[in-house]
């Protein structure tokens, strides 16, 4: 086996519409076009290679939220910029908190509660 690199990650989400709002508006990712599938969703690229986070319109049980450790992360330019945009925008979120090898990490969850790590550049 050859894996050349991470495709896509998909989540399930109850709220398409608010879902877009937080990947497309809060994030700033750009929306993608997708497959003409039978159910409802979504997919944004990720950076200039490729990769691509896909939402499923999915009903999630309201007392399960995904715990912390599950989570993806993106990689920032400017955790400050990041963090702004959080803030100017009513997120709740954690950080930014450097790692031990001095990146700096802010967590944030999306609208169904899945974890998202904004992951800023390890200092050279």
């Amino acid at each position: 086996m050859d894996v050349i690199g991470l495709d896509h990650v998909a989540l399930h989400v109850s709220d398409l519409a608010a879902s877009r709002y937080f990947y497309g508006t809060i994030l700033g990712l750009s929306e993608e076009d997708r497959p003409d599938f039978d159910f409802p969703g979504a997919w944004y690229r990720v950076g200039g290679n490729g990769q691509q986070i896909h939402l499923i319109d999915r009903a999630i049980p309201a007392d399960s939220p995904p715990p912390r450790e599950r989570h993806l992360a993106l990689g920032i330019g400017d955790p400050t910029s990041a963090e702004l945009r959080l803030k100017v925008s009513g997120q709740t979120y954690r950080g930014p908190k450097p790692r031990p090898d001095g990146a700096l990490q802010i967590f944030v969850r999306d609208p169904d509660g899945h974890v998202i790590e904004l992951l800023g550049p390890i200092p050279r």
